[in-house]
């Protein structure tokens, strides 16, 4: 770490810290408060940052995880791209994940921030929209075997120029989404996010002068790199491996490993990916979201305390393979799966890694994203709409050597930012009735520590036909646990998409699929739950009978997966059989 700033004193070093803090949350209100897709402003599905002139990130928020580590390498690509042909009132947008976009749903939106006639920063807002043309609606198209069939790509594209609204191109991009009168609410909330963030930017600047906030803003950064130099150094130095397996969600090409390899030495680490060829399904995953992947990765293991900026990954080094893989796709690889899988694979093969290096911090993963969008015509208006049900994606956090996951906080692309939203607003916005949200029991993994309950959402079409179309994982292995858990019910771990029809059959599905369904038939989606930590014979026999109590564990499970008998009618703990059993499993 540099010594600090001999201008800068510590008051003044946080209220600019402050301020920065500030300005990223009223963006962030600003964008929740006036967007109109339920995707904005009742999931959350969007990340807000501050960037210096350089352009290096000086603050990013407590959001999506998915969109903060891609920001850093996409700010640079659009910066480069345009060079000195950057003024005073352009706003950029961006989704190409060629140019370090994370997929082309996250569209990103980057406002230069001028003072004095300088450029100094940049706020920028990336969000996921509801829809980007293509010919599956919301995007998510499971047959594509190239980028071309999945979307519309926006490679670097001023958007308002020297301060005029560029309707021509905006209007361009929306003629090519569903729903476009929320893709125009979105865009203009995100413009305001921007302009906010902009506003409190000038206003610091006029308090405290250029000079004085970019002191406080290096030593801010300083301090991020203390911080991770300090855990790094305090870790052995040597080589360490990590692996997580990539289950076939859907067009058999069977599972696949990504490996992470790390060295450290002193305070600085190599991270190194190895992954294999990119195929034709939509879960590669170009060179800005695999960035996501792994230090998201390398952030679980960390847990260090903030300043969240750029100085953090001073320290750090990656090599994400050769070019042509799944996790450093090139062109024309589809990849639209990508935030979620293999992104969520390949964070828990760097966590590995870095555990290995310092077994003390070792966790169990969280679920994995096992979701649906949904599509159709809504017979009041005529209107077709279009969203990601994020509310289908909430899985179970991953247990810990000291306590249970938590319920329904994942998964674990979106690390605890994402939100579900009420039913009644998701029913007001969409002619859908929502006939089950809650946890789902058996899910979270058996272990001394057990992992987070996933979430089950089930679905009815209101008087038209609607679009079903999964994605992502953890339908078929169960999500890892640490610390010697066992998987006794794997069958009970995984996600699932149930479509129960009118004559009482229901079909199945474990795979990524496109599928309708009609008013009276409904689809019922099953997230995953955490990993568990630990023997769950191990485990507190209270805190047993309470999971079964509250309805997390049910009783057969308590029996077989935990060695607890339970008397079905009175739910009181039947002792002799449950000591008798216990002595036998861990005899």
């Amino acid at each position: 770490m540099s010594n600090a700033h001999p201008s800068i004193d510590p008051i003044t070093l946080s209220v600019v810290r402050g301020a920065l803090e500030t300005a990223q949350r009223e963006m962030t209100t600003t964008l929740e408060k006036t967007a109109r897709s339920s995707v904005f402003n009742l999931a959350h599905d969007y990340s807000n940052a501050l960037f210096d002139h350089l352009p290096e990130m000086i603050l990013q928020g407590q959001d999506i995880p998915i969109h903060l580590g891609s920001l850093m390498p996409a700010m640079k690509a659009v910066a480069e791209y345009y060079g000195d042909d950057i003024h005073e009132g352009d706003v950029i947008y961006h989704n190409d994940p060629v140019m370090m976009g994370s997929h082309i749903l996250d569209c990103c939106m980057y406002k230069p921030v001028f003072y004095k006639g300088e450029l100094v920063f940049w706020t920028v807002c990336k969000g996921h929209v509801t829809d980007i043309g293509g010919p599956v609606p919301a995007g998510y198209n499971p047959d594509a075997k190239e980028i071309y069939a999945e979307g519309l790509r926006i490679p670097p594209i001023k958007i308002w120029e020297k301060g005029v609204r560029r309707r021509d191109v905006i209007n361009l991009i929306h003629s090519n989404m569903r729903s476009r009168r929320n893709q125009e609410g979105d865009l203009n909330a995100q413009y305001g996010a921007c302009a906010v963030g902009e506003r409190n930017m000038i206003a610091l600047l006029d308090k405290y002068g250029v000079e004085t906030v970019r002191g406080a803003i290096e030593e801010l950064k300083n301090m991020a790199d203390h911080h991770m130099r300090s855990l790094i150094s305090s870790i052995p130095d040597g080589d360490y491996h990590g692996e997580a397996v990539l289950e076939d969600s859907g067009h058999g090409l069977g599972d696949m490993t990504i490996s992470a390899d790390i060295v450290i030495k002193d305070s600085d680490v190599h991270i190194k990916i190895t992954s294999p060829p990119q195929v034709p399904y939509f879960i590669n995953s170009y060179a800005g979201n695999s960035m996501s992947g792994v230090l998201l990765g390398l952030m679980m293991f960390a847990q260090v305390e903030p300043p969240y900026n750029e100085g953090l990954y001073r320290c750090v080094s990656v090599d994400l393979g050769e070019h042509g893989t799944l996790c450093n796709a090139k062109e024309p690889a589809p990849h639209v799966n990508c935030t979620t899988t293999p992104m969520e694979t390949l964070t828990d093969a760097v966590r590995m890694a870095f555990e290995a290096a310092a077994p003390e911090r070792v966790t169990a993963s969280w679920g994995h994203s096992s979701g649906i969008n949904i599509a159709g015509i809504d017979p009041k208006t005529g209107e077709q709409y279009v969203t990601m049900i994020l509310a289908s994606i909430i899985s179970g956090a991953g247990a810990t050597q000291q306590m249970d996951g938590w319920h329904a906080c994942g998964p674990l692309s979106c690390f605890g930012a994402l939100s579900s939203g009420d039913i009644e607003l998701l029913e007001y916005q969409y002619p859908i009735l929502i006939h089950k949200y809650g946890l789902a029991e058996d899910s979270g993994g058996a272990g001394e520590y057990r992992g987070g309950c996933g979430t089950v959402w089930e679905v009815e079409p209101l008087d038209h036909t609607m679009t079903v179309i999964a994605f992502g994982e953890g339908r078929q292995h169960p999500t890892m646990g640490a610390g010697g858990a066992e998987q006794i019910s794997p069958e009970l771990k995984v996600g699932r998409l149930e479509i129960l029809h009118k004559d009482g059959q229901t079909d199945l599905y474990r795979k990524n699929t496109v599928t309708e369904i009609t008013p009276g038939e409904r689809a019922r989606n099953t997230n995953p739950g955490g990993g568990g930590y630990g023997s769950s014979f191990d485990r507190d026999i209270q805190a047993v009978i309470k999971d079964v109590q509250e309805r997390i564990i049910s009783i057969s499970a308590a029996k077989i997966e935990y060695g607890v008998v339970i008397d079905p009618e009175t739910l009181m703990l039947n002792e002799a059989e449950t000591e008798y059993l216990r002595r036998q499993i861990t005899a």
